[in-house]
């Protein structure tokens, strides 16, 4: 008998409904070896990465959790006790490190009044318009709820916590220079989707750019049209499956801000420990390894310096297991 061919996604992509789907400038060969690592060379240093990035291991939830939130809070307290203002923009998803950030804080009893919090993105219509802040889905309620009510007496100032509006985001760029311009701090944390987009930074944007220096000036986009598997990851982690829930828009900011910070906290979580599923692996190794590519944006955080935190499980092998 021959070889077996393989049977594969790259194998059968051709005539399926997957052509035209994934952006064309995407190499699924090259995504495919980045998964096809050895699980202990995702520290393996990459010439293209920054000298003070590094990517951070835990072995649980709970424990990426409180790493990363101890991280969020050791830059709050540093830039207090430097005398500095801070910008912080903030990720709606990962979600529980605020509850750690908010537990170190009040454990050393760092006043927030030197912190202004940017979300980075939220839901919108076709006009850019966005869901109530006490909206169960919206942003703002989830940072009101996770971070600024729980800090207490501590907290981050009312006039220091701008949402992603169609009104405020088109600000946020001018805002941020002139904080930044009387010395403040300027720190990004950040999730990674499916499609490895940064924020709701999608790749396809890419198609609307000359160049990567064209892409890099984009600060935000008004009622950004997602990708399909935007909607359907958000659909599993923030809508209980309940696709039609999902907006399949969002007002989101864009590299000319991300790209721009003097420091960056990101985590990949996507690990369900109770079925040894994990959703978020493919994210982790491309952003590692694939190579920095205006048609992947997260392949450029490491390129700044931070710190990526991840689950363990996340690293691998990414091989199939039938659940």
């Amino acid at each position: 008998m021959g070889k077996v061919k393989k049977i594969d996604l790259l194998s059968t992509y051709q005539g399926s409904r997957f052509e035209g789907f994934f952006p064309q400038q995407w190499d699924l060969t090259r995504i495919d070896y980045c998964c096809s690592r050895n699980p202990k060379e995702v520290y393996k240093r990459e010439s293209w990465w920054h000298e003070d990035f590094a990517p951070v291991g835990a072995e649980s939830l709970q424990d990426f959790n409180t790493v990363m939130g101890h991280e969020i809070a050791l830059q709050i307290k540093q830039a207090s006790d430097e005398g500095r203002e801070l910008v912080m923009i903030w990720s709606v998803g990962p979600m529980g490190m605020y509850r750690w950030a908010v537990e170190f804080l009040k454990r050393w009893n760092v006043d927030c009044s030197h912190v202004h919090g940017f979300n980075m993105d939220e839901w919108s219509d076709s006009e850019g318009n966005t869901l109530p802040p006490s909206d169960p889905g919206a942003f703002t309620n989830a940072m009101e709820q996770a971070l600024y009510g729980p800090l207490g007496k501590l907290t981050v100032p009312q006039g220091q916590r701008h949402f992603a509006t169609k009104q405020e985001l088109p600000t946020y760029a001018e805002q941020i220079g002139n904080l930044r311009s009387k010395g403040a701090k300027f720190v990004v944390v950040y999730g990674i989707g499916w499609v490895f987009h940064i924020a709701f930074w999608e790749p396809h944007f890419a198609e609307d750019y000359a160049d990567e220096a064209d892409w890099m000036k984009a600060t935000h986009r008004v009622a950004a049209k997602l990708h399909p598997l935007t909607i359907i990851q958000n659909s599993i982690t923030s809508f209980r499956s309940r696709i039609t829930l999902v907006p399949a828009r969002a007002n989101t900011i864009g590299p000319g801000l991300f790209m721009n910070a003097d420091y960056t906290i990101g985590g990949v979580d996507g690990y369900l420990p109770s079925r040894n599923m994990i959703y978020q692996g493919q994210s982790l190794w491309v952003t590692l390894k694939y190579g920095p590519t205006m048609w992947i944006p997260s392949t450029f955080m490491p390129t700044m310096p931070g710190k990526l935190m991840f689950i363990n499980a996340l690293a691998g092998p990414l091989e199939a297991e039938v659940n």
